[in-house]
């Protein structure tokens, strides 16, 4: 008897569960809604908290995905690999029937393809997972423009085109996390921009120089592991005391803004640099670098409208769980359309790439990002940005 109590009332909450799940999975959102989809579980899987967009990302998307109708599990992978894949192993676990990953490094493959085996669809979120066939979705924004509006702000800060080479300006190039492949289109995007100037002698590069990022071993020499500020900051100050010594720096090409405010405490450290700081770049548009632009210390960040992305991605995510052929995500293109194919190049395969626009940010429209409502009131408050 008791037995088949035990078995009646675990039916029962079986029951119950379905019914609460199903009416989650009717709720609707701003033009979209998950009835067919039934409140599926989504899990996110973001690489680490260390760089602040992440946390951003996560919450954005965990917001989005409940909006129209979907649980969400966010996991934050504390820039471990290992505890990446565990967490990812757990979401499978749980029953998560697609699975939005930004990812650290290409030793999630192993992953995916275990979501692949249980046919659980993967969006690689804003960096692709490179050595591996198991997935067909890659969203993020166009990366290698994003290098070039980094290489126009250095050619505007410096006035590059009325340079010339008897006066050459003086640049030190720096690259984000080898492990990204984001990075690598970064530097190539930037140095599209950049190359002809040092060609001409008009700009000259202290330090390692890759001309592209196919110069794997120069490459390397610049790249800064795991986008870790303490990490270029060190660099910086060993260029500073070394090959930097005897010329005065007009310019850093710093791949984003984490890496740019590290860049500059290092300059500011430097007497030479007490007066003028060098032009620096920068992306992400955190408060903080959005206050050094507005005070004249970072010349420029790139802003990705992270809101946008992850408003994107689970666009792209119910469309997937609703069995669309052919999925399409307002306001961003194919990658095979404009000729960037190779952005959804993991090695194995090309994944459909689909690409938002990025903005580029000065002192001029540095309120941007405020307006757009990515800075929260706090940070306006704690930065300055008032």
């Amino acid at each position: 008897m008791k037995k088949f109590l035990a078995v009646l009332l675990a039916l029962f909450a079986v029951g119950s569960f379905a019914f609460a799940a199903g009416r989650q999975g009717g709720s609707s959102s701003s033009g979209s809604t998950s009835t067919s989809a039934g409140g599926a579980l989504i899990g996110l899987a973001m690489p680490e908290t260390t760089v602040l967009r992440w946390v951003k990302d996560g919450a954005s998307l965990k917001a989005e995905a409940e909006k129209r109708g979907y649980r969400a599990e966010l996991q934050f992978g504390n820039g471990d690999q290992t505890l990446q894949n565990q967490q990812i192993g757990n979401l499978l676990t749980q029953g998560a029937k697609l699975l939005v990953v930004g990812q650290l490094n290409d030793g999630v493959a192993s992953a995916v393809a275990d979501a692949a085996r249980d046919k659980v669809a993967v969006i690689a979120y804003d960096r692709i997972i490179q050595n591996s066939a198991d997935y067909d979705y890659y969203l993020t924004f166009n990366n290698f423009k994003v290098g070039q509006l980094q290489g126009q702000g250095i050619e505007a800060g410096l006035n590059l085109k009325a340079a010339t080479a008897a006066s050459p300006k003086y640049i030190t190039l720096f690259a984000g996390s080898p492990t990204d492949g984001n990075a690598f289109f970064f530097y190539d995007g930037a140095m599209s921009v950049l190359n002809p100037y040092i060609k001409s002698g008009v700009l000259q590069v202290v330090g390692p120089y890759p001309e592209t990022s196919k110069d794997t071993a120069n490459f390397q020499r610049i790249a800064t592991e795991g986008w870790l500020p303490n990490i270029a900051k060190t660099r910086m100050e060993n260029l500073l005391s070394g090959d930097a010594r005897n010329v005065t720096l007009d310019a850093v090409l710093a791949p984003n803004d984490t890496l740019a405010r590290a860049i500059i405490e290092a300059c500011v450290a430097d007497a030479k640099y007490v007066n003028k700081l060098p032009v620096v770049s920068g992306q992400d548009a955190e408060a903080a670098s959005l206050a050094m632009i507005k005070n004249g210390q970072q010349y420029m960040t790139v802003f990705k409208d992270t809101a946008k992305l992850a408003e994107a991605a689970i666009i792209l995510a119910d469309q997937i769980l609703k069995g669309v052929a052919n999925p399409t995500v307002p306001g961003a293109v194919l990658a095979s359309s404009i000729g960037l194919e190779a952005i959804g190049d993991t090695g194995r395969k090309i994944v459909k790439a689909y690409l938002l626009d990025p903005v580029n940010i000065t002192q001029a429209n540095w309120r941007d990002p405020i307006t757009a409502g990515f800075i929260t009131p706090e940070e306006i408050a704690a930065n300055g940005l008032q």
